[in-house]
C-alpha cells in the first residue's frame, strides 16, 4: 500500500468520523444535514478510492486532459 492510499483513506475515515461525532455529541442534526450530504459523500468516496484506487475525480480530470504526477 503507497502513501497515496493510506492519506486517502485516513482523509476519509476522519471527515467520516468527524460528521459521527457532530451528531452524537448533540451539535448536528443529522435530520437537516444540508450541506453535510456533501461531507458524507466526499468522506466515503475518500474512504474507498484508498482501497479500490477509483476516483470519479480522477477519471473526470484524466478526461478534460490533466496529467497524472508519475
Amino acid at each position: 500500500m503507497t502513501t497515496e492510499r493510506i492519506v486517502r483513506i485516513v482523509a476519509g475515515l476522519m471527515i467520516l468520523l468527524t460528521l459521527a461525532l457532530a451528531h452524537f455529541s448533540g451539535t448536528v442534526d443529522m435530520t437537516k444535514m444540508n450541506w453535510l450530504w456533501l461531507t458524507a459523500f466526499v468522506g466515503l468516496n475518500l474512504f474507498q478510492s484508498g482501497f479500490t484506487r477509483f476516483c470519479p475525480l480522477d477519471n473526470v480530470c484524466e478526461k478534460i486532459g490533466v496529467r497524472r504526477a508519475q
